[in-house]
């Protein structure tokens, strides 16, 4: 850095004193008279005797006058200047009166610009080959640069997260304990001849905090931490990946023990051979080398790298072989207890009020997982800042879960009367609907004001995290959802595309029923169709029939049943407890938002035979999920896919 600043220097001096040449070269050239007098007026004044002294230099004149010095240049010369004042009427008397001197001009001036005038031009190609030679040079060090790792590496002495910083994880965190150990106290495990895991595979869905565990066991362990995203070895050109992680783990060696953080190892690490188009050499050749550095014939390293993914489904198997990748840590969705850690760490230096209960706030958002509840702590403070209040209160806690899920609430939205009337009984519908169900959860809050793409919305809470889901659950879960449909055709005897999304998710759970748990009587617990996922795409894009076409017909009637059956249901409950029915949409009406406390009072205010005994619910907001697998689950948890909310109509 030094040697780059002193070249710098030297070539701003080089340019500066060209110039500076330059400019000298052309002023002298010009010879330009800054102080001209005229010879007339200069025996003029001989004549007064106002002249003091003459200082004759070759063709330089200096004059002196009683009140000025002054510099002109004038023809005369030591033998010539006093014969031509003579010959214009000066007196010898006024001549002799006046002080002369004469000195012999200098030549260093003229030689010097004259030198000059000869040796710019080399000095001009001279600083231009100079110059050249400096950008080819700057080039070639970034072209070498290229197959650099661009890793970048915490010490110690930065600031550090641990384990305290981590909530919600407290498995992973065990399991990668012992690799912090083992980079505190390595001799303690090669006397007994152990073998630390040398990669440790991070899995778990995106926000689940992978990256950030990988930076706590960096602070616990006090190593040093390179970190670098799967996506930074690849360019177009083949061999740069392989470069670079040849340089990464150079630096590393360097620094052992340590650990290497590959974010999104997919990027690289994704299946050779397989995919659209045939494979690609760049990434194939990097993904070569992260093997050749896990498990080559180098071993003796104390390094541990560890990577996280959410797609451990397209690795190549070579990478999560034992030997390299052969521990996995996976971090699932928290539940009520992650939950509750993980807010404690995100309120630590908030100032909350006496009415934040963490514990009812960890109930009410299943399916979060960390960056989601960061996102909201970090969302109610900004509404409470909105209120330039001094503390968060329970109540933006609860609007910043309600924007997370369904986003901002669009008061200004102008909606005629015959639209909110149809919005009000179809969220009456769905709120009524679960409220009758045995095996639906509490409803929580029922509201007819748009938010996000909804024209309204009805909440529910569950009462616990739900890993297993019945089919009883997800029968009442059919019946709800259509209760919107039910209630408009029952009110309106007409249909609107109001309930788009709820047939829409009404068919996507009756189809899993049938076709992935097994759960028609008619055909058996069987699954049918295999889902194909391609590896460079990532997403299912078609599925393989393995069934007949007789066997197909046979799905969609079921589908159909189970459909028809629910929305028959759906309008018998309506249809019993109608009094309720419109009781509900008048008051939505009245008020636009109905709470838990209130919707219980109008269910128990009026008589049903229908009705069930429901326990009271939290004071909290949620929304409802309707997972049709175990991965679908949480994020239609986290992405609000509830049953209750229902689109606009139209």
């Amino acid at each position: 850095m030094n040697n780059l600043r002193t070249r710098n220097v030297l070539l701003y001096v080089f340019i500066i004193g060209l110039i500076l040449a330059v400019i000298l070269l052309f002023f002298n050239g010009s010879n330009p008279q800054s102080s001209e007098i005229q010879f007339t007026e200069l025996v003029r004044r001989v004549k007064e005797g106002d002249v003091a002294s003459i200082r004759v230099i070759g063709d330089r004149l200096t004059i002196t006058f009683s009140d000025r010095v002054v510099s002109a240049t004038s023809k005369a010369t030591e033998s010539t200047a006093q014969e031509q004042l003579l010959q214009f009427g000066v007196t010898s008397d006024q001549i002799n009166k006046i002080n002369w001197s004469f000195d012999e001009p200098s030549n260093w001036p003229a030689l010097g610009l004259s030198l000059l005038a000869t040796l710019l031009p080399f000095l001009l190609i001279g600083g231009l080959i100079f110059f050249m030679l400096r950008q080819a040079q700057g080039s070639n060090n970034q072209a070498m640069a290229f197959g650099k790792s661009r890793a970048r590496m915490f010490s110690s002495d930065q600031p550090n997260i641990t384990f305290e910083d981590v909530a919600g994880a407290e498995e992973a965190k065990e399991e990668l304990a012992e690799v912090v150990e083992f980079l505190k106290e390595p001799e303690k495990f090669i006397q007994l001849g152990a073998r630390i895991p040398k990669g440790v595979l991070l899995i778990g869905s995106p926000g689940t905090g992978k990256t950030l565990l990988a930076k706590a066991v960096a602070g616990e362990a006090g190593a040093p931490f390179f970190s670098i995203s799967g996506s930074e070895f690849v360019e177009m050109f083949v061999g740069v990946g392989a470069s670079r992680v040849r340089d990464l783990f150079n630096q590393a060696k360097r620094h052992s023990p340590c650990i290497i953080f590959i974010d999104e190892i997919d990027a690289v690490g994704r299946q050779r051979g397989a995919g659209l188009g045939g494979s690609h050499d760049e990434r194939e050749q990097t993904l070569n080398q992260i093997l050749v550095e896990m498990d080559g014939f180098d071993t003796d390293t104390n390094i541990i790298v560890v990577a996280a993914t959410n797609r451990p489904d397209i690795l190549d198997p070579a990478l999560t072989r034992p030997g390299r990748f052969d521990r996995r840590v996976v971090l699932d969705h928290p539940d009520v207890k992650g939950r509750e850690a993980i807010l404690k760490v995100h309120v630590r230096g908030k100032p909350l009020a006496s009415d934040v209960d963490l514990n009812i706030l960890a109930k009410v958002t299943p399916g979060f997982v960390g960056a989601d509840i960061e996102n909201m702590v970090n969302e109610a403070a900004i509404l409470a800042a909105r209120k330039n209040k001094k503390t968060i209160n329970d109540r933006d806690f609860q609007e910043a879960i309600e924007r997370a899920l369904l986003g901002p609430e669009r008061k200004s939205r102008v909606i005629n009367k015959q639209e909110q009337n149809i919005t009000a009984y179809h969220e009456a519908g769905h709120a009524l609907a679960g409220y009758l169900l045995p095996h639906s959860d509490p409803v929580r809050k029922v509201t007819i004001i748009p938010r996000g793409m909804s024209g309204g919305s009805t909440l529910f809470i569950p009462e616990q995290d739900i890993g297993y889901v019945s089919r009883s659950r997800m029968k009442n879960q059919l019946i709800m959802a259509l209760g919107g449909r039910a209630a408009e055709e029952i009110v309106f005897s007409e249909i609107t595309t109001g309930a788009a999304s709820d047939l829409e998710q009404v068919t996507r759970i009756a189809r899993a029923m049938v076709k992935r748990f097994g759960m028609s009587d008619k055909l058996g617990p069987m699954m049918f169709g295999q889902k194909e996922e391609m590896i460079f795409l990532g997403r299912e894009i078609s599925e393989q029939r393995d069934y007949s076409e007789a066997i197909a017909e046979e799905i969609d009637a079921e589908v159909r049943l189970l459909i028809t059956n629910a929305y028959d249901e759906a309008k018998r409950l309506l249809n019993e407890n109608r009094a309720k029915l419109d009781t509900l949409a008048q008051r939505l009406l009245e008020v636009e938002t109905i709470d838990a406390d209130e919707f219980l009072v109008l269910m128990n205010g009026l008589t049903s035979a229908s009705s069930t005994e429901k326990l009271p619910p939290t004071t909290a907001t949620s929304t409802r999920s309707t997972p049709t697998d175990s991965k679908q689950q949480s994020d239609d948890n986290k992405l609000g896919k509830s049953l209750g909310p229902a689109p606009t109509p139209a």
